[in-house]
């Protein structure tokens, strides 16, 4: 792989650890991520396990594992996972899944990764969530690859896609490293997963223009990641809500928030599947679409893998029946569980009409919003219950 020209975008080198551990320990935020991390501990404690990394390796195993499963402990139920069979030694893969919290869908997936002997993939993530030096810094040592997105030109875009494109297709075609990427730019607010087209037309930018083997060689294995509690799930609301209604313009430091809330929210169980790699019959057969249907097709096989293997939980069969009116999954759910939900939703909603929270999203030189309480229920209770009716 030409390393020099993605210098921007790529992950930090073993030889580049030590200098951002360094950098890590001594800003003014490492505090604050310790005592969340380790409140029993002192901050020496952090602080000394993150000097003694010394390459990747060592900062997933000491920092990156530590940590996640630390946020797990403290903010979730059980995590379970499967299909790790399909990973096949020494073969490289372009992992897509679906995309509900910012930092933890990847997250969790590398530390799965990790802890059962398979190598790590590299993590593509946008440059908006990098908020300050700090966050680079802890995002690069983790492997993860800086899309540029932010303030350029259409002209820079496309440059930037083709970069991109580029230098995933040589980390997975030359050995170098499995990727993962999110099925689309930004998460999903309804509960509805699909895989944009454009993304898939970006990564045929690095090809040679021949479909079945532009999409073969990356070896895409859709991973499903679903949580009994969506991340952010009363944000998501708020913001689909608005966006019915305006254009939705993000605060000040509103996807460090997100980050924040997906982080510290509960979560409930978490589950990721590790589903079948895209095959050569599934490629090959939008291989043979018309042109302007290629993508439209490869899109639909890879959703109806993220889709079919992804778990249900009580919280989709409850919000599905509220819904819908009916008693159809009542036997996956006790009478208890679905009161304990309603509850729940009931209290978050109820914080975001509250007059510090509308005045959040007032308009530059427009009134506060008002929500609907009924209509901002509704779309609430879609965020879970669309997962069952796409299954369905």
């Amino acid at each position: 792989m030409t390393e020099e020209k993605y210098n921007d975008i790529k992950p930090y080198s073993d030889e580049q650890i030590p200098q951002a551990m360094a950098r890590i320990a001594s800003d003014p935020a490492f505090d604050a991520v310790s005592n969340y991390l380790y409140p029993d501990k002192p901050l020496s404690y952090f602080r000394e396990m993150a000097l003694s990394c010394r390459n990747t390796n060592e900062f997933q195993e000491r920092i990156m594992c530590s940590a996640v499963f630390r946020v797990l402990e403290m903010s979730a139920g059980k995590l379970t996972f499967g299909g790790l069979e399909n990973f096949t030694p020494g073969r490289k893969y372009l992992l897509m899944s679906n995309h509900r919290d910012i930092v933890l869908d990847s997250a969790i997936i590398q530390a799965i990764l990790f802890k059962n002997g398979i190598q790590t993939t590299e993590m593509a993530a946008g440059d908006n969530l990098l908020s300050s030096p700090f966050i680079e810094d802890l995002g690069r040592s983790n492997k993860m690859i800086k899309v540029l997105r932010k303030n350029i030109s259409p002209r820079e875009l496309y440059s930037a896609s083709m970069m991109l494109s580029g230098y995933m297709r040589e980390s997975i075609t030359s050995g170098k490293s499995s990727v993962w990427i999110a099925q689309r730019n930004g998460r999903t607010k309804d509960g509805l997963d699909l895989t944009e087209q454009g993304l898939l037309k970006m990564l045929q930018m690095s090809g040679k223009d021949d479909f079945l083997n532009d999409f073969a060689e990356l070896n895409i294995m859709p991973v499903s990641i679903s949580y009994e509690y969506e991340s952010c799930d009363f944000f998501k609301s708020a913001e689909t809500y608005i966006k019915q209604r305006q254009k939705y313009v993000k605060g000040k430091d509103e996807d460090f928030i997100s980050i924040l809330t997906g982080i510290r929210q509960y979560k409930g169980d978490i589950h990721i599947q590790f589903n079948t790699p895209m095959s050569i019959e599934e490629i090959s057969s939008a291989a043979k679409m018309d042109k302007n249907e290629r993508f439209q097709t490869l899109a639909a096989a890879i959703d109806s893998k993220i889709i079919s293997n992804y778990r249900l939980h009580k919280t989709n069969y409850i919000a599905y029946d509220i819904v819908n009116k009916t008693n159809k999954y009542a036997n996956k759910y006790s009478k208890e569980e679905a009161s304990k939900f309603i509850e729940y939703m009931q209290k978050g909603l109820s914080k975001l009409m509250m007059k510090e929270r509308l005045e959040a999203y007032k308009p530059d030189g427009g009134e506060a919003i008002e929500f609907n309480p009924a209509e901002l229920e509704d779309i609430f209770l879609k965020i879970y219950s669309n997962p069952v009716l796409a299954k369905e």
